[in-house]
């Protein structure tokens, strides 16, 4: 059997907002942030539709007059309007735009240059920043990258060990930036808990129960949830770094098979640095188990657990240890993803509500078996 894109889960309408709307009031916006006289004069140019999910993302072209004729191409990121079916429990676009200002400025990793911030919700309806727009290939996720005709797939396996071992170097460096518990605690969960991963697993399980109101509870979610609060690591002794919170790489741009932005910073938070490494190598084995499903070959040497540890150790100078925990901790999360990307289809007339949300988890089998490896 083919995959196609009408298959469950395959292809999402983010937005019910209608776009033409945003320019006059952007614009207008603009001009009180720029130098009097700028005249800022925007194009929408379009959408993005092919990665990712949680906010609304426009392309933008920017000119205006500062010392002469400037130009830009900007991308903006919206909270999506709460009838939308938002996929986040919540978004703090302050966050993201601080994380990312702060990550160019103390390390080599590239993110975007973020421009402007709205946080209000005044000007558009909800919160919205602006940032520079990087050139760049992204693995795609609709169609996974592991199902074959795009760039990534067809690489050659020097390509595709060059774009895994930048990513995991920038991961390294991400984690090499000093003093991430001081410097980036606004990060750090609102939530109960002795430690910045207890609240970033609280963080998780409100983000459950939010999604399981719209769509159901989910038995698996559940069962991962008991056995990750049973089994907390105790991070006492650790060192606490900059969790980019979505690492993965359908979250960064390429260019020449290395990371030129790294992007979606939604998810970030303060903790051990297995969080980021559990939730690459995870990431990849979601599609390879969807590549699986439908008889294709995928990817299955890529991102392979002791290839990324041994990449990891050789940029970062730190072994890791064990991940089960930290991959259990992303399986949850991708429930939650899956449970709120069906809402959303069911809330925009895409498909009918299934009788159990858990059909469209796509990594279903793939959890069902790592929680029987450990008894759980």
């Amino acid at each position: 059997m083919s995959p196609t894109q009408d298959e469950p889960g395959m292809r999402l309408q983010r937005s019910s907002r209608d776009t033409a709307t945003l320019i006059p009031r952007l614009t207008e916006w603009l001009a009180t942030q720029l130098p009097p006289a700028a005249d800022p004069r925007l194009t929408l140019l379009s959408g993005i539709d092919s990665n990712g999910m949680s906010a609304e993302t426009l392309v933008l072209t920017m000119a205006w007059t500062e010392n002469g004729p400037q130009r830009t191409d900007l991308i903006g990121r919206m909270v999506p309007a709460a009838g939308d079916f938002p996929i986040l429990e919540t978004y703090d676009l302050q966050a993201q735009f601080d994380t990312m200002r702060i990550v160019a400025e103390q390390s080599r990793v590239p993110v975007p240059r973020v421009r402007f911030i709205e946080p209000t919700g005044e000007v558009l309806g909800t919160p919205f920043l602006l940032m520079d727009r990087v050139e760049g290939l992204v693995p795609p996720d609709v169609m996974p990258y592991t199902f074959g005709d795009n760039w990534l797939f067809d690489a050659d396996a020097e390509q595709r060990l060059r774009l895994q071992h930048s990513t995991i170097q920038a991961l390294a460096e991400l984690h090499a930036i000093p003093g991430a518990a001081t410097t980036f605690a606004f990060l750090d969960p609102r939530q109960p808990g002795s430690s910045p991963l207890e609240r970033t697993l609280n963080r998780a399980r409100s983000w459950y129960e939010f999604a399981a109101r719209d769509s159901g509870r989910s038995p698996l979610a559940e069962r991962i949830l008991a056995w990750l609060t049973a089994n907390l690591p105790d991070t006492s002794g650790g060192e606490t770094v900059l969790s980019w919170g979505d690492a993965r790489i359908g979250n960064c741009m390429y260019r020449d098979f290395t990371p030129a932005a790294v992007l979606d910073w939604e998810l970030a938070t303060i903790g051990p640095r297995e969080l980021d490494l559990a939730w690459v190598i995870f990431a990849h084995r979601v599609f390879q188990t969807i590549a699986d499903t439908f008889g294709l070959p995928g990817m299955p040497e890529f991102l392979d657990e002791k290839d990324v540890k041994a990449a990891y150790r050789e940029y970062s100078g730190v072994e890791i240890g064990d991940l089960t925990w930290y991959t259990l901790f992303a399986a949850l999360n991708y429930c939650v993803v899956f449970m709120r990307a069906g809402g959303r289809q069911v809330h925009f007339g895409e498909m009918e509500r299934p009788e159990s949300i858990e059909v469209l988890f796509h990594h279903k089998a793939l959890v069902e078996l790592l929680l029987t490896e450990i008894g759980a």
